[in-house]
Formats: C-alpha cells, sequence, structure tokens
C-alpha cells in the first residue's frame, strides 16, 4: 500500500505541476474530487471561478472559442461551494450554469456545440457537459445532450465514437473512431448513470446498455498489452495509454454500480496494468495522447487525470 501510495502522489504532483486548459483543469478537479483531496478542490474551484469570462465559462486562458470545455470544472465546482460556502464559489457556479442551460450556441433540438463559430459536435463534449448537469441536478438537460451526442457520432457499425461532426453541413469534420473520444463517452455514461436519482431508472437502463456496448466495441480493439491504438481500429495510428485508463475507470464503476457484471474485473485490472507500467520516476503517465496537439503520443493533464480517476474507482469496486 506504501508504494501504492506514493505512485498516486507522485502522479498528483506531476498533474498539479502541468499548464491547464478549461477541460483539463476540469478533469483534473474531477480527479482530485474522487480522490477525496477537498482542500485542493477548492482551490482550483477558486481559479477556475477566477479565470472566467464575462458570459460565465470558467478557467479559460487565452481564446480557445471552447464551448462545452469549460463546464468540466461543474461537479468539482458544485463540491467546492458545498464544502465552504464561498459566495464567490457560488456566483461562479450561476453563471456557468446559465452559459450551459441559456446562452452557450446549440442547435434547434438544444444540443450544445462544442466550439464557438461552428456548429459542431465533438464526443470530448460527452464528458464535459452533462455530467455538470446532471450533478446540479438538471436531468433533462443532461440526458438531452448525452443522448444528443451518442446518436450523432456514434457509429453502430464500428461499435466505437467518430470524433466531430458539423450540424450545418450533416457531414462528419473528422469520421475516425479517436480512442480519446470513446474514452470521454465512456466515463460521461458511468458519471452521469450514478448521477441520476432512482426514480430515473429508464434513463439508467439505457445508460448502461449504452456504455456495454461502447466498452465491448472499444475492448474488440484492445492489444496483448492491454493498450490501444490512438484511433481505435487503425494500427496505423500510435499506440497511446489514456484510452486503457478511461475504459478501466467506467469498468471500475459500472462492476461497483451493478451494470456490468465481476466479469469484466480481470479485464479493468489488466488495463490498470498497462497504465501502472506507463508511469515513470516523476509521476508522469507516458504515451498518453499528448498535450498540446494531441497527435502524437506523449503526456497530458487529462493523462494524470484519469490514473488518478482509475485509481479511485479502483479502490472503491465493491468486488
Amino acid at each position: 500500500m506504501a508504494n501504492d501510495t506514493n505512485l498516486v502522489n507522485r502522479v498528483k504532483l506531476a498533474l498539479l505541476a502541468m499548464q491547464r486548459h478549461s477541460w483539463e483543469q476540469g478533469t483534473a478537479m474531477q480527479a482530485f474530487l474522487e480522490q477525496g483531496d477537498m482542500e485542493i478542490v477548492v482551490l482550483m474551484a477558486k481559479e477556475a471561478v477566477n479565470r472566467r469570462l464575462s458570459d460565465g465559462r470558467a478557467a479559460n486562458i487565452g481564446d480557445t472559442g471552447a464551448v462545452t470545455d469549460p463546464c468540466a470544472v461543474g461537479e468539482a465546482l458544485i463540491a467546492a461551494h458545498k464544502h465552504t460556502g464561498d459566495p464567490a464559489l457560488k456566483q461562479g457556479l450561476d453563471e456557468l450554469l446559465f452559459w450551459s442551460l441559456r446562452t452557450a450556441p446549440r442547435n434547434e433540438a438544444g444540443i450544445v456545440y462544442h466550439m464557438d463559430g461552428a456548429p459542431q459536435m465533438w464526443s470530448d463534449s460527452t464528458f464535459m457537459l452533462p455530467p455538470f448537469l446532471a450533478a446540479a441536478g438538471y436531468f433533462d438537460a443532461a440526458l438531452l445532450n448525452l443522448y444528443g451526442y451518442w446518436d450523432i457520432l456514434f457509429d453502430e457499425g464500428a461499435g466505437l465514437m467518430s470524433h466531430m461532426w458539423d450540424d450545418g453541413a450533416k457531414s462528419f469534420v473528422r469520421k475516425a473512431h479517436w480512442g480519446g473520444g470513446s474514452g470521454w463517452t465512456l466515463a460521461a455514461i458511468a458519471r452521469v448513470h450514478d448521477l441520476l436519482p432512482g426514480e430515473r431508472a429508464q434513463d439508467k437502463e439505457r445508460l448502461a446498455g449504452m456504455g456495454k456496448t461502447l466498452a465491448d466495441g472499444v475492448l474488440a480493439h484492445m492489444r496483448d498489452d492491454g493498450l490501444f491504438h490512438d484511433v481505435v481500429d487503425d494500427r496505423e495510428s500510435f499506440v497511446e495509454t489514456n484510452l486503457s485508463q478511461m475504459l478501466a475507470y467506467t469498468l471500475y464503476r459500472a462492476i461497483r454500480s451493478g451494470w456490468l457484471d465481476e466479469s469484466y474485473l480481470e479485464t479493468a485490472e489488466r488495463l490498470h496494468a498497462a497504465a501502472v507500467s506507463k508511469i515513470d520516476a516523476f509521476g508522469l503517465v507516458r504515451d498518453c495522447c499528448g498535450a498540446p496537439f494531441f497527435d502524437r503520443a506523449g503526456v497530458s493533464p487529462e493523462g494524470q487525470a484519469f490514473f488518478l480517476l482509475m485509481d479511485a474507482a479502483r479502490k472503491t469496486c465493491r468486488c
């Protein structure tokens, strides 16, 4: 256990040392929240609110044009406000909710776009927006968007998520089955499933079906070393680490919540071991889809964060 604790602490320190954009700040905050590190969550929430735009978008650095990415801080921001009662956090939370529910650009069905100035849906948005809305109690809005992204981006023939759709042109900007996109979606499904109240049993069942379908679709492409290619079904793309962490996180949570059976535990452990083997002496999770351009293997805040999310889910898995 001491060695495990030391490993986790090194990954945390490496994550805190990294520069972060809004989705990276949000994913890191979620990781520290699920690890139980509320002091860090509160401090990161204060910084996320401090760096918000006038329209309410949180954790902004530079002009990225991101619409849903700033919402990734949401669940942890809610927790930080509940923990402290800080009115500044409440104001930042209220403004982020107003952005998410009212003023963010969206299509006529109400599904929120990923970027300013382009009517596009990206698989990344599954994790950025719906869990925040569910954590805030806006279950219908959370499901509208999560189901909407799924219906547009899930490729039934492949059993995988495509990456980017242009809702104006009604065509794909990037149809490739990027592993990170399936990973974001799996993690989002697990979180929203657990955030829904018991009376939403039909939606929980639907999400469980979606999660199992996508998990099985991804697992069909797992390599012998427990890793995946960056484009999951393209063996010419580079081999990367983070999808294994994202999938393991989902499997542990799904087993704990009862929508996947314990036969998936052995696979989750194999994915976990593959990720652990990639951590260097500095606590960096190597060979993730790497920041800042995400076009080659490297390191990234989200790769660090998902190791911590995977570790937290593993520790609370009932099996």
